[in-house]
């Protein structure tokens, strides 16, 4: 059996292998448009060591990333956190992260009294009183407008958006509850299929009281970076890997064979598109034109990450990292990660390893910003907020990573739009999807995507 997968990101990566397991006969080529692998993971060579300017942790407490990662043979590579708390810089100070809740979004007022006016304090703490949200079980509904009308544009854009917007490149009034808060969506769903009030502080107390304390830390890493993982992906693979090889067409023949334009040679009984929305939107024009008309909903988000190493800690906040509050004035980044106080392996290396993420859906105007801009935006913004002067530290090294359509939206339709793309597909045999924009934000839910993709392909 011949494969061709499009695209060689973690999805398409990850399919390869589960394909090879499989399909022990399996011939696999990938086929990349850009010059490496790896996609949206990707691990730079600083002088001090490997360095991601893409992704830089999974959620540990997915065990079927874990054993998968274990399987792969890189259970020695993987790495916990420091276990340092983060901040949140709004009204032109530094306030600890607020503590429980969910995304930000509080059950009552005290964990984000810190940050809201009085009156939106008691606001919070009322919210049960309100007349019931009318919510639809199993629907969504858009995580801004919701909280807005609930708690007030304070914990929004303080909080909530600060807290969203680090993962998802977008404001909470982008993205959709079940599509980014899943747990939230359940529990508004059982208190309406129970026919409770609905409020948004009994959705919470509920996900609150749900909390299962684990032992172990939250999050992990590799420590030579992700390109352990993609790395090692592609070589037990065996997979035959094209770059610089832009396919922009798909067909079939006769026998139903796929046909690549634009690279391949032959015909190819089964294929896997893992590219972004918009570029599986062109692919699938001929071959499935209802998928085609669903993915191009589908809008990206950009963003860019400015990675800087310092000669010097002195001066830098203990913490892991500091959160930007949506509407706080004169401050470009939307948030700093201390990566050497996150990551005791990088702490390790001397210095002070920091990076400044920049950029918002709808908003580019930063992402395509000229470095020398961002580095200053980076400097200036990292002094005022916490005093640490990056120029008088050293700067000895910087990289620049624009991430252009990094992220889909994935806004209070996108799940519904997921499923109208794979239904397009019904009709067309030996063919499947997968990709962050299908399988969901975060390592954990590519890799799952992938393997449940690439477990029907071989069938």
């Amino acid at each position: 059996m011949r494969y061709a997968i499009i695209g060689a990101g973690l999805a398409g990566l990850t399919a390869a292998y589960e394909i090879s397991r499989l399909d022990p006969d399996a011939q696999i080529e990938v086929f990349e448009a850009g010059e490496r692998i790896g996609g949206k993971l990707f691990t730079v060579p600083f002088a001090s060591g490997p360095t991601d300017m893409g992704a830089e942790a999974f959620l540990a407490r997915r065990a079927d990333a874990m054993e998968f990662f274990h399987s792969l043979g890189l259970q020695d590579s993987l790495v916990a956190p420091s276990g340092l708390s983060s901040l949140v810089y709004s009204g032109a100070q530094l306030n600890r992260l607020p503590a429980g809740g969910v995304m930000g979004i509080p059950s009552h007022a005290e964990p984000v009294r810190e940050l809201v006016s009085e009156e939106t304090a008691a606001c919070i703490d009322a919210e049960g009183e309100q007349p019931a949200i009318d919510w639809q079980v199993g629907g969504d509904m858009n995580v801004g407008a919701l909280v807005r009308a609930r708690y007030g544009g304070e914990v929004v854009d303080r909080v909530v958006s600060a807290l969203l917007g680090g993962v998802y490149s977008c404001t909470a009034d982008d993205l959709g509850i079940r599509a980014t808060i899943p747990q939230l969506a359940e529990a508004l769903d059982a208190l309406a299929g129970e026919g409770e009030k609905v409020t948004l502080s009994a959705a919470v107390r509920r996900v609150e009281e749900a909390r299962v304390k684990v032992d172990g830390p939250v999050f992990n890493t590799f420590r030579g970076g992700y390109a352990e993982l993609y790395e090692t992906l592609a070589e037990k693979s065996g997979a035959d890997i094209y770059l610089d090889a832009f396919i922009s067409g798909v067909s079939r023949d006769k026998e139903g064979a796929f046909l690549l334009k634009g690279g391949g040679e032959g015909s190819y009984d089964r294929l896997l598109l893992t590219t972004p929305a918009p570029t599986t939107a062109v692919l699938l024009r001929d071959l499935a034109p209802e998928s085609t008309a669903a993915l191009k909903q589908i809008k990206l988000a950009s963003s860019v990450v400015v990675g800087m190493r310092f000669d010097t800690a002195t001066g830098l906040p203990q913490n892991s990292g500091v959160l930007v509050a949506a509407d706080e004035p004169g401050v470009h980044a939307k948030a700093f990660t201390f990566s050497s106080h996150k990551w005791p392996h990088l702490a390790e290396r001397g210095g002070a390893l920091i990076r400044a993420s920049f950029g918002r859906f709808g908003d580019e105007t930063l992402v395509r910003a000229e470095e020398d801009d961002l580095v200053d935006h980076a400097l200036d913004d990292l002094q005022k907020i916490t005093g640490f002067d990056g120029r008088a530290a050293g700067l000895g090294e910087i990289y620049t990573q624009r991430w252009f359509g990094g992220l889909p939206r994935y806004d209070e339709t996108h799940l519904a739009t997921v499923v109208a793309a794979r239904a397009g597909l019904e009709q067309v045999s030996g063919i499947e999807l997968s990709g962050a924009w299908a399988g969901g934000v975060g390592v954990p839910a590519v890799v799952a995507d992938a393997r449940a993709a690439a477990a029907r392909l071989v069938g």
